[in-house]
């Protein structure tokens, strides 16, 4: 999973607009004060369903499917932040391809649920699993290692990591830079 912070276009007549909204809807409704002022809030319009909880800021999930040697196959389109990884994957229907092709994939635990389609890691702490189970970690995380170069070969695009656009550009450009990393390893 990818997280990358995004931000809505927004000219400044608009934000004067909806900031104007914003603070016709609070006398409306006789509110007396907020946290943020209405110019704050209206920077934040629409971005709840991007706020991821677990990294704690705003963002995006793109799922990553990479071969053996670590090469970058495939990026899915982004999703918001919010989204859990297995959802994400049932979504673009890769646990279902996954089966039906009757592939292995190794994943991390955030796939737990996933069924044959991934094989997930154990879950719990360390000293709490069986040797065979440790064994069995162990090895699925030298196997994960060998494709984590894949994830990090979009991280290292900065235009990726700070992303101010809006969200419905994102999956284009995660899509130019798989195509252009493709076209380079070629």
């Amino acid at each position: 999973m990818l997280v990358y912070p995004s931000g809505l276009d927004l000219s400044s007549s608009h934000l004067r607009f909806l900031t104007a909204r914003i603070r016709e809807h609070r006398c409306a409704i006789g509110s007396r004060w907020r946290r943020l002022s209405a110019g704050r809030q209206a920077l934040l319009a629409a971005d709840r369903p991007f706020y991821s909880g677990k990294h704690k800021k705003h963002g995006m999930n793109v799922q990553v499917l990479a071969d053996p040697a670590g090469r970058l196959l495939w990026a899915s389109p982004a999703l918001p932040g919010a989204v859990h990884d297995i959802r994400a994957a049932r979504e673009h229907g890769i646990l279902d391809a996954l089966t039906s092709a009757n592939l292995d994939c190794w994943a991390d635990k955030d796939y737990r649920g996933a069924g044959l389609a991934a094989r997930v890691p154990y879950r719990g702490r360390w000293d709490n699993l069986s040797e065979g189970q440790q064994a069995v970690n162990r090895s699925q995380a030298k196997i994960r290692a060998l494709v984590e170069p894949a994830v990090a070969i979009l991280k290292t695009w900065r235009l990726l990591r700070k992303l101010r656009c809006s969200t419905t550009r994102i999956t284009s450009l995660v899509q130019a830079v798989l195509t252009l990393h493709l076209t380079c390893s070629n």
